[in-house]
């Protein structure tokens, strides 16, 4: 799928004395909506904007009115895989002679409402989030500025006339576990990430997928859903270790969990590999220092990020792009896997 932005010439000018006489209301209300200020009615606001998306307004000085940033959400700074993104996005800001802004709002799902107010009146170059989804309000409200925006998806299909880059994230639990299997374990336990994230019920369907095709049972008692935090992880792996017939092997939806796990296993006497192995989800720095070295599904966030803001930049300039991009991920064999013990 192609989203083409078009020029001006091709859709026609449309003045904003016009978009005032149409929504009935004066020059300045209009501008007022254009510049983000929060002193308008909200009925009147929301009519503005649609006006301003139907009509396809572009402002005929918007290189000279920009901020040269590039605004980055999240609705949480606190997890390791946050700065390989910011890395990647500070990068390619780079080489376009942006700074990038970082802003927290939200729920995993989409930004708060207090953030697009925020936005409007910084005007960056274009923004990229790292969430689910977006209310359909903020997108009209960002395409009536003319501030072209990304979504970095770990999470899942956005909607389809959303930009956004993701990964393979089925095929990241298939080859987890799969890799499992082939070292010879039968019980293998998973600890995916909120019940409620599509990246988390796609990676259990790529776990029961390579159980499936191993002829082998997906057992409902070895599924836990998680929160992607170390924490968390260590107390599904506990459920999953205390069981009467305990796993041979968990495949954690994220390294964080996977660390969390091998706190569990240190807690209850369980050597790893020899006694349980364990495989991560991400590939982040912190992987390959843990104690044993954690064998893990290489997400590229880095490279997502890199991607997410090439897109924006060429949506900047309205070239037509591919509205969903798909990368990768692939299995990293560390110290963490061995064949269970007999």
């Amino acid at each position: 799928m192609l989203l083409n932005m078009r020029d001006d010439e091709e859709l026609g000018r449309i003045t904003l004395a016009q978009v005032a006489q149409e929504a009935g209301v004066s020059i300045s209300t209009v501008s007022k909506v254009l510049n983000g200020r929060q002193d308008v009615a909200g009925q009147t606001r929301v009519r503005v904007e649609r006006l301003l998306e139907e009509h396809a307004y572009r402002r005929t000085t918007r290189a000279a009115r920009e901020a040269p940033l590039i605004e980055l959400v999240f609705h949480e700074l606190e997890s390791v895989w946050a700065l390989e993104l910011i890395r990647g996005v500070e990068k390619v800001a780079k080489a376009h002679q942006a700074s990038v802004v970082l802003t927290e709002s939200g729920t995993r799902q989409a930004p708060g409402p207090e953030w697009i107010e925020g936005v409007l009146q910084r005007r960056p170059r274009g923004v990229v989030l790292v969430f689910s989804a977006l209310p359909t309000e903020v997108k009209q409200r960002l395409r009536s500025r003319s501030i072209p925006f990304v979504i970095i998806d770990p999470a899942g299909d956005p909607d389809p006339d959303v930009p956004s880059v993701g990964s393979a994230n089925w095929n990241g639990g298939l080859v987890a576990t799969r890799h499992l299997i082939e070292l010879g374990h039968r019980r293998i336990g998973i600890i995916t990430g909120p019940g409620d994230m599509l990246c988390s019920l796609a990676r259990l369907d790529g776990y029961r997928s390579a159980m499936s095709m191993a002829g082998l049972p997906a057992d409902p008692d070895l599924v836990r859903y998680g929160d992607f935090h170390v924490e968390g992880g260590r107390e599904r792996a506990e459920d999953l270790l205390d069981l009467p017939e305990p796993p041979t092997a968990i495949f954690a939806g994220s390294d964080l969990q996977a660390l969390g796990t091998l706190e569990a296993a240190r807690l209850r006497g369980l050597r790893v590999p020899e006694d349980l192995s364990v495989v991560g989800y991400d590939d982040v720095p912190l992987a390959q220092w843990s104690s044993p070295a954690l064998t893990t599904v290489h997400q590229p966030l880095r490279q997502m990020a890199e991607e997410a803001v090439q897109m924006l930049m060429r949506l900047r300039v309205r070239e037509p792009v591919t509205t969903r991009l798909e990368l990768a991920t692939s299995l990293v064999v560390r110290q963490s896997t061995a064949t269970p013990a007999a």
